[in-house]
């Protein structure tokens, strides 16, 4: 039987190589569900990157599986192994490919960082707007001076106006979260999907790190450092918001959450919160009756309290005292 020439053997052992690195690259399962904009671009990035490394895995294994079984020592065999001096040629080739590999991935992650946004952090925002934004913070504190133009994160907003912006604030061991423009501040971060949301983050003590697995964002929040993170939310649902820098002790328990409306069920947790932060506000407080007579002010309750009117005729009328 003739045997078959070594190159048509390397030939399908390339071909099949390619075949399942493809497949398991683009079939993996380690990555959570897509739940942002940004998440495909990331997850693409990934995918090359799993194939890569399942092609140099088979072809690192399946060449040593091989080598041990052609070159083992025979039974009776005791003489000394070929002398090999090296190789040019063999060493050009592995010195090659990985580095042709490094230069794709180096072009692809440049080309997805500036997809995200990455270059050009809060590069539409004035040094007035940066200011106005911090002074808006309500009840979170921040060490980030209220004059500085975010110089590290991902992703600018757009200049159209819809944009969310909110500002965020971790600290040992929370996150805390305001929403300048509604005056509600929350340890939850609720969004409305498919809406550009603008996240100002600031740390109050050390380095603490604001990563939502499902959207494949993580930026730091950095002391006395102006930082942001721009996302878009595709799927309503709640997603854990995870402090992926080591910042103390209970660092493991850092965590909160963010909750992805619908655009009306988002803007009802707006008007019930507004009301909650603010209840001075209520029309039924805001009513003075120091001047009203007591039947003419409890008339409208009357059958709730119960009592008759002839009842409430009979209630004395104080005049408020100026």
């Amino acid at each position: 039987m003739k045997q078959i020439p070594a190159s048509i053997l390397t030939l399908v052992a390339g071909v099949l190589v390619a075949l399942i690195s493809l497949w398991y690259g683009q079939h993996h399962g380690l990555l959570p569900e897509q739940a942002s904009v940004q998440a495909p671009l990331i997850d693409s990035m990934f995918n090359l990157m799993v194939t890569m490394s399942t092609a140099l895995l088979l072809v690192v294994l399946g060449a040593l599986v091989l080598f041990i079984i052609q070159f083992r020592r025979r039974p009776g065999d005791d003489g000394d192994g070929v002398p090999i001096d090296g190789s040019l040629a063999l060493e050009a080739f592995w010195t090659l490919i990985p580095a042709v590999l490094i230069i794709i991935l180096a072009v692809y992650s440049v080309d997805v960082f500036q997809q995200v946004g990455g270059f050009n952090p809060g590069d539409h925002m004035s040094h007035g707007q940066a200011a106005e934004a911090s002074d808006d913070g309500g009840a979170i504190a921040t060490s980030t001076p209220a004059n500085k133009l975010p110089t590290y994160g991902l992703g600018s907003a757009t200049d159209s106006g819809q944009d969310l912006v909110v500002n965020v604030t971790g600290i040992q061991y929370a996150w805390l979260f305001n929403y300048p423009s509604e005056g509600i501040t929350t340890g939850e971060l609720h969004v409305p999907v498919g809406r550009e949301v603008q996240l100002k983050l600031a740390a109050n003590d050390v380095i603490h790190s604001f990563w939502v697995p499902q959207f494949r964002l993580k930026q730091d929040a950095i002391p006395g450092e102006a930082t942001e993170l721009h996302f878009t939310a595709t799927k309503v649902g709640t997603y854990p918001i995870v402090c992926a820098e080591l910042c103390g002790a209970y660092h493991g328990g850092m965590r909160s959450q963010v909750i992805v409306h619908t655009p009306e069920d988002y803007e009802q947790w707006v008007q019930q919160n507004v009301v909650a932060h603010h209840p001075n506000e209520s029309p039924a407080i805001a009513l003075q009756a120091a001047d009203k007579h007591p039947a003419e002010f409890l008339a409208p309750y009357a059958e709730e309290i119960p009592v008759t009117a002839k009842e409430l005729a009979q209630l004395p009328h104080h005049h408020s005292m100026n």
